[in-house]
């Protein structure tokens, strides 16, 4: 007899159908897995034979066959048991062979027949979804981060004797039925807010700005001036995230298995911040079977980086790459996986190893040292931050300051303001902030008048820049124009872009 079970295999962002066919024929008694299997999957049989023997069933001594297709596609993970069970049980006619029909099974079998949570549910289920599914049989565990996608019947499992007595008729099977209410609308809340913070205006304008147009932001100076205070309260100037944002984010940590049954979706902007000692594979993914890095799991929020100089040249530079595309490509034997890298980089950085330069009253480094330090920074990297701002050490009376300083709801209003005016600046095109514009678009979208120009020329020539630099000096210019609310870009937006590069420029000279 014959069975045949759909179930799904995830790979990268990709949802993939398998066909999970059993084969039970006379022979020699046994289980015979084929398919391109990993150690994983084959392993399965184990787990499936002891599971059904404890539903106390008495099944014929018979040769069964499991193929899992399409046979050239490698298949890895624990995924496929519930699906293989299924098949098993249909093709000994102990389960209706229209148990498949636009159905979905999905989850891990434990030997005593119970149903584990598997990752990836999320991104299953969506992807479920778009192919036309009607139902999907998953691990109980994972029904909440699945109720998140509408437009497919959910069956939660606990234990395999519920799926087999569902079939026969012996229980109910019921569909998970939703809350009415949008469970996705949920607001963010924070622990930390830029009311908190004291003094250093300079760097409130640049994290502000750098949030208002998804610049990539460079704090540089000396070790307690406040860098990673402000960083870690970019989030919370952030567009607040909305219901499809909130999904696409939550599948990622869906594929890493970091969603639980109380928080099932992730609505607070990401913030992500490795140590300086993080290897390249850890920011950007990977792994014999590849899971998404850093870069992936700060999508839609800040991918913050501490003591950038310390870290390691293989890690800054992979970071080169999916700055410019927003996504990140890992290539095995197995095949390709891809995961959305679609982040804004907050770096932080002391301006040499005694952290005081250049205060030369107070820095111990000699001047090869500091060039040493500095050059850890790649230019091609450097290239792609837009915003550099130094960070002067905090006065005595800053510190003590007790008045009110403007919070993080106030900054963000102004924040959601200047992204509302890119959105419609870019409702045609493929970007939605100004810190996505290429070329073409920077010379389409950030004119300037002659007398703005003049000064743009004797800044460029003074300087040395490059024209790349020349481009950022526009985009920066044409994000700050948006949040004071101009039309088009002044000379005073000029100046306050071109004082973002001049930091720049003291640090790293052409």
């Amino acid at each position: 007899m014959f069975g045949k079970i759909n179930s799904m295999y995830l790979r990268g962002m990709e949802g993939i159908p398998i066909q999970v066919e059993a084969d039970v024929n006379d022979g020699l008694p046994g289980y015979s897995f084929v398919g391109y299997l990993a150690a994983e999957v084959k392993e399965s049989e184990d787990r499936v034979r002891t599971a059904i023997r404890n539903l106390r069933l008495s099944l014929p001594p018979k040769k069964v066959t499991i193929n899992l297709s399409p046979a050239d596609l490698r298949k890895e993970g624990t995924g496929f048991d519930l699906a293989i069970a299924a098949a098993i049980l249909t093709a000994h006619g102990l389960l209706p062979a229209e148990v498949s029909d636009n159905a979905l099974f999905i989850g891990e079998l434990g030997l005593d027949g119970r149903v584990k949570s598997i990752p990836g549910v999320l991104a299953i289920t969506a992807c479920a979804e778009k192919m036309g599914y009607q139902r999907l049989f998953l691990p109980a565990d994972n029904l909440e981060e699945a109720a998140a996608i509408r437009g497919i019947g959910l069956i939660g499992i606990h234990n395999l004797k519920e799926l087999y007595d569902g079939f026969r008729g012996i229980l109910p099977l019921r569909e998970y039925r939703r809350e009415s209410s949008d469970r996705i609308r949920i607001e963010s809340s924070y622990d930390v807010d830029f009311s908190e913070v004291n003094g250093q205006a300079v760097l409130r304008r640049a994290a502000e700005i750098a949030a208002s147009g998804q610049h990539n932001l460079l704090m540089i100076g000396p070790s307690g001036s406040g860098k990673t205070m402000i960083a870690r309260r970019m989030p919370t100037i952030l567009p607040v995230m909305g219901q499809e944002e909130q999904i696409e984010v939550s599948k990622i940590y869906s594929i890493r298995h970091l969603l639980t049954a109380k928080s099932p979706l992730i609505v607070n902007r990401p913030f992500r911040a490795p140590h300086h000692t993080v290897s390249a594979q850890a920011l950007t993914g990977g792994g014999s079977r590849p899971k998404p890095g850093e870069i992936s799991l700060a999508t839609g929020g800040i991918l913050f980086l501490d003591e950038l100089a310390e870290m390691g040249s293989a890690s800054l530079e992979a970071l080169r790459q999916p700055l410019e595309e927003r996504q990140v490509t890992i290539a095995r034997v197995y095949g390709s996986y891809s995961y959305p890298a679609n982040f804004q980089l907050v770096a932080a950085m002391n301006p040499c190893r005694c952290g005081h330069y250049p205060d030369l009253t107070r820095c111990t480094c000699t001047p090869a040292q500091i060039r040493k330090y500095l050059s850890k920074i790649s230019r091609p990297l450097l290239d792609r931050i837009d915003i550099c701002v130094e960070a002067s050490p905090v006065t005595y009376d800053e510190i003590t300051l007790y008045s009110k300083n403007e919070d993080s709801a106030s900054i963000r209003q102004r924040v959601e303001a200047a992204r509302k005016i890119q959105g419609e600046r870019f409702r045609t095109e493929s970007i939605r902030c100004n810190g996505e514009m290429n070329g073409s678009m920077i010379r389409k979208y950030c004119y300037i008048n002659n007398e703005e120009s003049s000064f743009l020329k004797e800044v460029f020539q003074e300087l040395k820049l490059s024209a790349r630099i020349y481009d950022k000096i526009l985009k920066v210019a044409r994000t700050v124009a948006d949040s004071e609310g101009h039309d088009g870009i002044s000379h005073r937006d000029l100046c306050e872009a071109v004082s973002y590069i001049r930091v720049r420029q003291k640090y790293w000279s052409n």
